[in-house]
């Protein structure tokens, strides 16, 4: 499918009510220096120079939104679009920023990721502050949107009229050879659109490139050690910056964590497993058997594969679509009961309207039809990064395995491992992400064990990842993609962390 609505590993679990739906989860293709390989000595590189003082000013309103209150002053730092070549074309990134309240105490500032890949800090971080009050009080709060997203020359790739042919028309799981050539079609098509649109910056959107505009910003910003909040994507940035440079760690914090060993279809097979988990969990909740009913909601999607359902827009409710629908409010328990009620609408009513507007939330389909571009870039950030490039064989393969760790999402993620960068133009940068950090100060990693997007056992690996004295593990029991917000055990040690410096005996548990 067009801009393909991937289950994404990205945005702050306390916006899950607030934004409806948590904000959906590289290589630069040139002569960038290439990052360290695993296990090696090699010393972090230094990046090029930021441009000079930051010139903070009032904001205006993003696109397709509204500009934030008068606490609030952005900004556009420059920096190289290939930072291995410092004296050639500039990029500008996008920064926001609400002053430390109580001044005389204020520590620094705290750069935020909200997750994606392709998420908008400087739009999101406005409407996620109430969350930070507590940190707000010592630390500035800094959102930024990466290279290649939002106001940061955000990548494109299709317009309106072609998202919204493709998430109609193309299946996303499909079921003839005719189906598979037009889903593997459809992506090589988006790629294409990528490099006419965005060619200049395609090959320079990778993550690693992200984490030296952050050490960019954190020189900017004049602080002489980055101090971090990483939330599910972001969790990805954070452990290649402290990768790049683990001597400039400060205090950082990673949350709702990406596993920083897994390949693309490792993560697609996580994904499998942590919403299955969760499906079951909501259906317990609900009082439900849950193979009973997970064999329902699978049925629901066959029949709709065959015969979508209607709705009061004149769209229609087909089975890609209803996967999405059904995804989203699984990101957080606040989201389960509108769930409940999207599926007794298409089970018992024979409507989808609860169903794909969920799905246009996740989307980012407004009411007039127009699309953010949220998706592009987390699909160009993500090929950059990732060499895998699955065929649809290889796809056709995992179906079996993927079926039985989850009869609902199980097909759709794992014909999303072809689809996803098929024929990108652009070359990834690695099998997995380097986050090894010898060195580097206490990073408090974590864990929630009910979190879909992200599962569980993903922090562990990213605190492993991380090295001895480095990676700091602190597990959250509950529900949910992320933690920070929604458990008082959890936002109490992190608020520790960040204003004293308290860092958590490791294997910390939050029940």
């Amino acid at each position: 499918m067009g801009v393909r609505a991937r289950v994404r590993r990205g945005a702050a679990p306390a916006l899950a009510a607030l934004l409806v739906t948590a904000v959906l989860a590289g290589c630069d293709g040139g002569p960038a220096s290439p990052r360290s390989s695993k296990g090696s000595s090699q010393a972090p590189e230094q990046p090029s120079d930021a441009s000079g003082p930051l010139s903070w000013k009032r904001c205006e309103a993003p696109e397709d939104g509204t500009a934030p209150g008068p606490a609030w002053r952005c900004t556009t730092l420059d920096v190289p679009l290939d930072h291995a070549r410092p004296d050639g074309r500039t990029i500008g990134i996008a920064l926001i920023r609400k002053a430390a309240t109580r001044k005389s105490e204020r520590i620094g500032s705290m750069l935020f990721n909200f997750g994606g890949p392709g998420g908008s800090g400087v739009g999101t971080l406005p409407r996620a502050a109430s969350a930070y009050r507590e940190l707000n009080t010592r630390y500035d709060l800094v959102g930024f949107d990466p290279r290649g997203v939002a106001a940061s020359e955000g990548v494109r790739c299709r317009d309106d009229a072609g998202q919204e042919t493709a998430y109609r028309e193309v299946d996303m799981t499909p079921d003839t050879p005719a189906e598979e050539a037009a889903f593997i079609a459809d992506g090589r098509d988006f790629g294409a659109g990528c490099a006419r649109m965005s060619g200049a910056v395609l090959p320079h959107v990778g993550t690693s490139n992200a984490a030296r505009d952050m050490d960019a910003i954190r020189r900017a910003l004049g602080d002489d050690t980055l101090s971090y909040f990483g939330i599910s994507y972001g969790t990805e940035l954070g452990g290649t910056y402290a990768h790049l440079f683990p001597e400039k760690v400060g205090r950082v914090v990673l949350d709702a964590v990406v596993d920083p060993t897994a390949d693309s279809p490792g993560h697609a097979r996580n994904q499998a497993r942590g919403f299955q988990r969760a499906l079951e969990n909501y259906l317990k909740d609900s009082g439900q058997d849950p193979a009973a009913g997970t064999r329902r909601i699978a049925a629901l999607l066959e029949r709709l594969d065959e015969d979508p359902l209607p709705t009061a827009s004149g769209r229609e409710l087909n089975e890609s679509l209803a996967v999405i629908g059904i995804v989203t409010p699984l990101y957080s328990r606040s989201g389960w009961p509108t769930l409940t009620a999207a599926l007794d609408e298409a089970e018992n009513s024979g409507r989808g309207d609860r169903l794909l507007a969920l799905a246009d939330s996740y989307n980012g389909r407004d009411e007039d039809g127009h699309y953010s571009t949220q998706s592009h870039s987390q699909r160009a950030i993500s090929c950059a990064d990732a060499k895998a490039r699955p065929t649809a064989a290889e796809a056709r393969a995992l179906l079996p395995e993927f079926r039985e760790l989850s009869p609902v999402f199980g097909p759709f993620l794992a014909w999303d491992t072809a689809g996803w960068c098929a024929r990108w133009p652009v070359e990834g940068e690695h099998d997995t992400p380097e986050a090894s950090a010898p060195g580097a100060a206490p990073v408090l990693v974590i864990g929630t064990t009910g979190d879909p997007a992200t599962p569980y056992e993903g922090a562990q690996r990213m605190a492993d990842e991380l090295g001895e004295g480095v990676g700091v593990m602190l597990t959250n029991k509950g529900e949910g993609h992320g933690s920070y917000g929604g458990s008082a055990c959890v936002t109490s040690l992190v608020d520790a962390y960040f204003l004293d410096g308290k860092v958590p005996a490791d294997g910390r548990v939050c029940s």
